[in-house]
């Protein structure tokens, strides 16, 4: 019996473990961290073997295989160890997909993704598919592959695209590349880009390829490498060539039959960054060959993403709005685009390489204060104490949310919009969200 080892005990390993276990492997879980007890009692059920708070490394170093989480770096020592031993080490992705007989529609891209599969999940519910929504979203991708479903829309972060080698997705879309992760990515962005375009690897003349035709990067990248899919480019400012476009207000789909599906008021996300999202959502609609009615019925009663320029409430007329999915810089520029009155902005956490002088001339414009929520906020002051009149720095999101409404009046608005990851104060962007929540509430 071959023996697969699991590094990580999250969704994604655990996930692993129960479809390795359904097909036959000797499967062994190990956690260096802890385990969720809801994950512990998983693994039992399915007698599964597993350890926590440490790697037992004649353990690890006797699998045929390793599938790693992806949030352990490439380079850790034990990952290191295990490749000089000629292990094959690779995703959850990678491994779930040699099991899944369903059609995969895969999302990726520096924002918006989520949302997309979202939208996708809703579109493909409401058409009457059996579909899952997995992948860096819902529950892992692995698991679902385990239950069983026609159909899987598989969000797909950097992380998790750099450990497939065979996987190919029936539909790939990508839907912007601005960077992000490059401390990741030895603060190279041409190795991030890289890892985006692995969405397409392996893909044949039977599959199709969606992207924003609007992007500098992935113009700029597809003019250097050759595509067998079918290539299906969205823009707002282009409509020769192009798969979805706007024309008057309305989205047209013209992809086998023009077709005119309705104006970008009736969707229900607003901002110029949904319109490219309901765009892409769209176009993957008229592949599935999903009825027109559906894909307008999906874009206009969508009820959009938590933590993403999600209203929170009003106090004493100042809006609270929860962006804590705005992890990079560019993710903020289009959440502070939006935005229709002066806003307070909450930011900071985890820097990641950011540049944040994309940022100047919308924060120059929209932004009275900034609150910065992190344990390092150096590089935020410096970037913008010209640019703004008024920056104070706090240390916990109750603390940031009692300053941001005391410099805020009624009729502005507080973003948490962070530009920078949670891990210096929280467990996560949806722990961050759901603490700004609580915090705005207890006001």
């Amino acid at each position: 019996m071959e023996k697969i080892v699991i590094l990580g005990a999250g969704e994604s390993g655990v996930g692993s473990a129960i479809l390795a276990a359904k097909e036959g492997f000797d499967v062994f879980v190990s956690d260096s961290g802890q385990i969720k007890p809801v994950y512990r009692e998983i693994l039992d059920q399915n007698k599964i073997r597993w350890e926590v708070g440490r790697h037992s490394e004649e353990e690890i170093l006797s699998a045929s295989e390793v599938i790693k989480s992806p949030g352990i770096k490439e380079d850790a020592p034990l990952v290191l160890k295990i490749r000089e031993k000629n292990i094959s080490v690779i995703s959850e992705i990678e491994f779930a997909g040699r099991y899944c007989n369903g059609v995969k529609i895969c999302v990726t891209g520096s924002n918006g993704k989520t949302t997309v599969t979202n939208l996708l999940f809703h579109m493909l519910k409401k058409a009457g598919l059996n579909v899952a929504m997995t992948g860096n979203v819902g529950n892992s991708f692995a698991r679902a592959v385990a239950e069983g479903y026609d159909y899987y829309v598989i969000e797909l972060s950097s992380f998790q695209l750099d450990g497939m080698f065979s996987f190919r997705a029936d539909i790939a879309i990508l839907m912007n590349i601005t960077p992000d992760h490059l401390d990741r990515y030895g603060y190279k962005f041409q190795n991030y880009i890289d890892s985006k375009f692995r969405v397409t690897r392996n893909q044949t003349r039977a599959d199709h390829f969606i992207y924003w035709a609007d992007d500098p990067v992935i113009i700029a990248e597809l003019a250097k490498r050759e595509y067998p899919a079918t290539m299906l480019p969205f823009s707002t400012t282009a409509r020769e060539g192009m798969a979805a476009f706007i024309e008057n207000d309305e989205i047209i789909i013209d992809y086998h039959t023009k077709t005119n599906l309705m104006t970008i008021h009736d969707l229900a996300l607003k901002g110029r960054h949904n319109v490219f999202n309901s765009m892409a959502a769209a176009i993957a609609g008229k592949v599935l060959t999903i009825r027109k009615e559906v894909i307008r019925e999906s874009l206009a009663d969508f009820q959009g993403v938590e933590h993403r320029l999600e209203p929170v409430i009003t106090v004493c007329g100042i809006s609270f709005v929860n962006d804590s999915k705005g992890t990079n810089v560019n993710s903020t520029w289009y959440a502070l685009e939006c935005m229709q009155t002066e806003v307070v902005w909450i930011a900071g956490g985890i820097d990641k390489g950011n540049d944040y002088s994309e940022l100047f001339p919308v924060v120059k414009q929209k932004v009275k204060a900034i609150v910065c929520l992190g344990k390092d906020n150096r590089k935020i002051i410096e970037a913008f104490s010209d640019k703004v009149p008024t920056i104070v720095e706090t240390s916990s999101m109750e603390e940031a949310v009692r300053s941001s409404y005391y410099l805020a009046k009624k009729g502005q608005t507080v973003l948490l919009s962070p530009a920078c990851a949670s891990f210096d104060l929280f467990t996560n962007y949806e722990d961050r969200g759901r603490k700004f929540k609580q915090a705005v509430r207890n006001l």
